[in-house]
């Protein structure tokens, strides 16, 4: 049957935050849900607006594992039509031809291919630790055990490192079909009890990484924390430096890195990382604010009520739950100032 223009839900791109997110959820909930999704005025307000290479990718990625109709995925495109067909468990490779985020094109795919009742295999070629996107440490040792307590199996693998501005990096993802839920976890408190972490370089100085190491090391033990932090060269095909730390709850886990830049010390990427990591801890909350809106599409899919603690309300976190709202029978409840701790009660109806 041929879809109207009023059988689409319509979303518009610059809401909120008003970036690709809105693009990569959206998509997602199409796939969830069957329902036509329209994409009006997309990153209209960015410094180059509509749809960028990452952002394509995600499109072409998603239109694959439901051969979806798409109309307007293009290099620069403002406006997106996109009806899903079946989801399919499968193989799939998917290359961005930039530095663009891997991790974004992987985290766009993976609710829809965790509901089939098949294994998947995705393989994304770009960037994997680059600005303004989850690095693959993060994704693999952070995120990915997080929503295995929301009902997804998955395992990544890191094949080749990929910095901006050349990419090239590779990421592979098994996706398992979905099992048990156990969200109970998301607003208990945050007791620190292992932490550590990576401290990688290419084509630098060894004194770089070491540096990064010395200091975020440094920084924690000054407030009693010990963390091990493993020292990596990586190839890669251009030089980039890059510190993570992980640290594991009492049952949450939270995140926080850094990356390098030409004329940034060391000390100063460390720095960045504690920071991060001391604000979190300061806060009182049980998942940094990047996780918090990145669960929120798992977590709508579980019967129930639910309540999870953030480190900070962001405009992502109040963005994606608004495009959430728009597919699912579900709302949410935000409480707390924007840039400020706050809860998150998540009800169904």
């Amino acid at each position: 049957m041929d879809m109207t223009k009023e059988d689409f839900i319509v979303i518009d791109g610059s809401h909120g935050e008003g970036g690709g997110q809105i693009v990569r959820t959206s998509l997602s909930l199409a796939m969830l849900t069957g329902q036509p999704v329209k994409l009006v005025n997309i990153r209209r307000g960015r410094k180059k607006p509509g749809l960028r290479p990452q952002h394509l990718t995600a499109v072409q990625a998603c239109g694959s594992v439901c051969n979806a109709n798409i109309s307007g995925a293009e290099l620069g495109g403002r406006e997106l039509s996109f009806t899903p067909g079946t989801i399919r468990a499968g193989n799939y490779e998917f290359n961005i031809g930039t530095a663009g985020a891997a991790t974004l094109v992987l985290q766009a795919v993976l609710p829809p291919l965790a509901k089939t009742q098949g294994e998947s295999s995705l393989v994304v070629t770009g960037g994997t630790h680059v600005p303004w996107s989850p690095p693959f440490h993060y994704l693999a040792e952070v995120f990915l055990p997080t929503i295995y307590r929301l009902g997804n199996v998955s395992e990544a693998s890191l094949i080749r490192w990929g910095w901006y501005p050349k990419g090239g990096g590779t990421i592979k993802l098994n996706v398992q079909p979905e099992s048990h839920t156990d969200p109970a976890f998301l607003d208990l408190p945050f007791e620190p009890k292992n932490i550590a972490g990576i401290s990688a370089s290419s084509h630098l100085p060894e004194h770089i990484r070491i540096r990064q190491k010395r200091q975020l090391q440094a920084r924690l033990k000054g407030i009693g924390l010990e963390a091990k932090i493993e020292l990596r060269d990586v190839p890669a095909l251009n030089p980039g430096s890059f510190i993570f730390v992980r640290v594991q709850g009492s049952g949450p886990v939270a995140g926080f890195s850094a990356l390098g830049a030409r004329g940034k010390p060391a000390e100063r990427v460390a720095d960045e990382a504690a920071d991060a990591l001391l604000h979190f801890l300061d806060s009182g909350a049980t998942l940094d604010h990047h996780l918090a809106d990145q669960v929120l599409i798992y977590l709508a899919k579980i019967p129930g009520e639910y309540r999870l603690v953030t480190s900070s309300i962001t405009k992502h976190l109040l963005t994606n739950a608004w495009v959430i709202e728009q597919f699912l029978p579900v709302r949410f409840e935000i409480m707390g100032g924007l840039g400020e701790p706050g809860t998150v009660v998540k009800r169904d109806g």
